[in-house]
């Protein structure tokens, strides 16, 4: 447990997004006083069945409510606001301060919410300053694939601290201008002590693509094809978004957004006036068939794969007013999560059976990557000249490469440190350093209704589910004989189907009243929990030394 004193050292204690993509959130403590950097949730791993996304563990804010100064949210996707209903039930109703879309994307998505306290959101934009003692924060533009992504200047009692949210340097950007290399220039003239530069892109070489080459890609699409676009992205890529609407506009095509996250963040943006449309260019996606296949674009969400998205209902024939046809284009324009590869194969798959022309970024750059590859993180690193450096947002692998570049860049190794979550560092202006105490920082699981309610036990269990699946017994047993009557039920589910198994199953009701009949004893004062631990542990060896698979008992 982290002690807490008077601190001169501010402390930095990273929560989520060390170690991981995803599920971003960062606090800063000067004696007692906290800010907290982004409140962003995780995608599930592979290995999380059932699990609907992870969020950062906030014990360590436990009984420091008071103490919380405000939450700053550089952006406005999920992996950096998407916790917010979640934690702000454990932590209460803190101060938030974010940019218009952002504020928009939070307050929209917050009313899927139901009885959650009114969130107290202020705006900020490029060049505001705001004050939340001890600390004083700037904030600029920084490029990205959302508009309104926020770079943080933070002046704190031991120096300044630069965060440089999510970000790319991009010349030629669509939708917004080009990064303000000048004004970088006066920020690290006033003496960066810290930089934390996010570390997505680290593994790159070179420099990442200009939204302007995506652009000339998708309209090369556009121009060469005659039949319906269906492109699945994002539902917070705006600038995407804002690119397949223009050139949807130059070939004369009429636009259907479908999916529910898709057409809120549409909503919000064209509000905002993030997003551009002329008059007449959107259609409801049920008058899709009332215009030639060659006027029709149809922007969606579900580019991962997801269950009940809409490219999924698309592939699977389920979609109310889409039916894929030959000659229609299919375009992923984003890249494949980690985790859903398989989803992403299923459905390029069922498109191609189906008679679609499909284009995903591997054939073509029709995606860009928000995140600065290496020539950019090093730019970053000139422009900044910090004493300190550390890597945020990435895998750890991400985290070191990262950490090689800095020391590339004239950076003294012990100036550099490599952190995971839970972590707590102290900083001041003669060196950083990481204390041996940590702060609970484990996956805390969302499914449904339920906020960690799921534990290491349920997660095993549903993996032992999926993978061997379920044998119930139901046994009848005289109380004071303490023998079986009758032969006991068997119902299993994923594990074998009984009809073909009648061998397996009369040789496993012979075990089930022998197991029974020899653990209850003569009857009388039976221990029952004992039983039933005996069958279920040699049942479940029974079943594993008859067919090598193990199911749940």
């Amino acid at each position: 447990m982290v002690k807490q004193s008077k601190q001169t050292n501010l402390k930095i204690i990273p929560l989520g997004g060390l170690g991981e993509v995803g599920r971003n959130m960062i606090l800063l403590e000067y004696q007692r006083k906290i800010l907290i950097i982004d409140m962003g949730l995780g995608f599930p791993e592979e290995n999380m069945p059932g699990i609907d996304c992870t969020i950062p563990n906030t014990s360590y804010l436990k009984g420091k409510s008071k103490n919380i100064l405000g939450a700053i949210l550089t952006h406005g996707h999920y992996d950096h606001i998407g916790a917010i209903p979640y934690l702000l039930s454990k932590i209460g109703s803190i101060p938030m301060y974010a940019s218009p879309l952002t504020k928009g994307i939070v307050l929209k998505r917050q009313e899927d919410f139901l009885g959650q306290p009114k969130l107290q959101i202020k705006e900020v934009k490029d060049g505001s300053r705001i004050k939340l003692d001890p600390f004083k924060i700037e904030f600029f533009r920084q490029n990205h694939n959302i508009p309104d992504n926020l770079g943080l200047l933070i002046n704190t009692p031991v120096g300044n601290i630069l965060h440089t949210s999510d970000f790319k340097f991009d010349k030629s950007p669509v939708n917004e201008p080009p990064t303000n290399f000048e004004k970088l220039k006066e920020i690290g003239k006033k003496g960066i002590l810290l930089l934390m530069s996010e570390s997505t892109g680290a593994e790159e070489e070179g420099h990442s693509p200009s939204e302007k080459t995506i652009f000339e890609n998708l309209d090369k699409i556009f121009k060469e094809h005659r039949g319906r676009i269906i492109a699945a992205s994002f539902a917070s890529l705006i600038n995407r978004i804002q690119q397949l609407i223009t050139l949807s506009e130059k070939y004369g095509r009429k636009v259907a957004i479908e999916g529910h996250s898709m057409k809120t963040n549409v909503e919000i943006a064209q509000t905002l006036k993030k997003i551009k449309a002329e008059k007449g260019t959107f259609i409801k996606i049920k008058e899709i068939d009332k215009f030639p296949d060659s006027k029709i674009t149809i922007i969606c969400t579900g580019a991962q794969g997801e269950g009940g998205a809409v490219f999924m209902r698309i592939a699977n024939r389920e979609h109310k007013f889409i039916r894929i046809k030959k000659g229609d284009a299919i375009i992923f324009s984003s890249s494949i999560v980690p985790g859903n590869e398989r989803s992403v194969q299923f459905l390029k798959d069922e498109f191609h059976r189906q008679g679609a022309k499909v284009f995903h970024y591997k054939m073509m750059d029709i995606h860009a990557s928000g995140h600065a590859r290496q020539e950019e993180l090093k730019e970053m690193l000139r422009i900044m000249k910090p004493k300190f450096f550390l890597p945020i947002y990435g895998q750890y692998s991400m985290l070191i490469r990262h950490a090689e570049l800095a020391e590339s860049e004239g950076i003294p190794q012990e100036n550099i440190l490599v952190v995971e979550n839970g972590s707590v560092l102290n900083l001041n202006q003669r060196k950083i350093f990481k204390e041996k105490g940590e702060v609970p920082s484990s996956y805390v699981m969302v499914d449904g209704l339920g906020i960690g309610d799921i534990g290491e036990i349920v997660l095993r269990d549903r993996q032992n589910l999926a993978r061997d699946g379920m044998f119930v017994i139901v046994v009848v047993v005289d109380r004071q004989a303490g023998k079986v009557k009758g032969s006991p039920d068997i119902i299993s589910r994923g594990f074998v189907y009984l009809r073909e198994s009648k061998q397996l199953l009369k040789e496993t009701r012979q075990e089930v009243i022998k197991i029974v009949d020899r653990a209850a004893g003569s009857g009388g004062a039976v221990n029952w929990t004992y039983v039933k631990d005996e069958l279920r542990n040699k049942i479940g060896k029974f079943l594993f030394s008859k067919t090598k698979r193990r199911p749940m008992v």
